[in-house]
């Protein structure tokens, strides 16, 4: 019997997710977490064959706990399902240890095929993204900049160029204001701009369609 741990901050994702996994694998153990305190309780009780989370939840830094996965539980596989731009982000976490990324435009028939894959220890990545990594090896494009940032300071450059305020910020990541503003600063001065239209026009540059 496999036992699966799904991340999500909606409910209703939660249960699309778990009757997939319900018709792909019989019997099977489905337990359910809604942001990154939930997650860790139930991370602490038991095995997991598969954990499917989220990038962007309310209270949850997903990058420090999908390192806090691969440090702790090595053995577990995750696969994230998300909303967040693939463009943006499925790079980053596979860099990061996950074995696949699925963007929930695609559908429960593309995560069907993305579980069965992961389980079977191999790695998932949608044609649009091989597209890519492939249009980037050959590219004589330099170095992304975006690549210096940290997890938390990507995060927050992904939260500003998507209209966020620096109020928001703070209570979406469940940090300080002044926090928001550090992680702000820095992240300007690694990318060499000194404001929001010049963030989201280096964005475009390298084709970081952030949403």
């Amino acid at each position: 019997m496999k036992n699966f741990l799904l991340i999500d901050d909606h409910e209703i994702v939660r249960s699309g997710v778990k009757n997939v996994l319900q018709e792909l694998f019989k019997p099977c153990d489905i337990y359910e977490a809604s942001d990154e305190k939930s997650a860790l309780s139930q991370l602490k009780l038991r095995k997991y064959d598969l954990v499917i989370m989220d990038v962007q939840m309310p209270g949850t830094d997903t990058a420090g706990l999908m390192e806090y996965i691969k440090t702790r539980y090595a053995d577990i596989r995750v696969l994230m399902f998300s909303m967040s731009s693939e463009n943006v982000y499925a790079k980053r976490f596979l860099k990061a240890g996950a074995m696949g990324f699925v963007s929930k435009n695609s559908g429960l028939t593309e995560l069907k095929k993305a579980v069965e894959l992961v389980l079977n220890d191999r790695k998932y990545i949608s044609e649009a993204l091989a597209e890519q990594l492939a249009a980037e090896i050959g590219s004589q494009q330099p170095n992304n900049p975006f690549d210096k940032l940290s997890a938390r300071e990507f995060e927050v450059a992904n939260l500003l160029m998507t209209g966020k305020s620096g109020s928001d910020i703070s209570e979406l990541l469940s940090i300080n204001s002044s926090t928001v503003g550090t992680h702000k600063a820095r992240l300007f001065e690694k990318l060499g701009v000194t404001n929001l239209p010049e963030l989201i026009e280096i964005a475009r540059i390298y084709k970081l369609n952030f949403a």
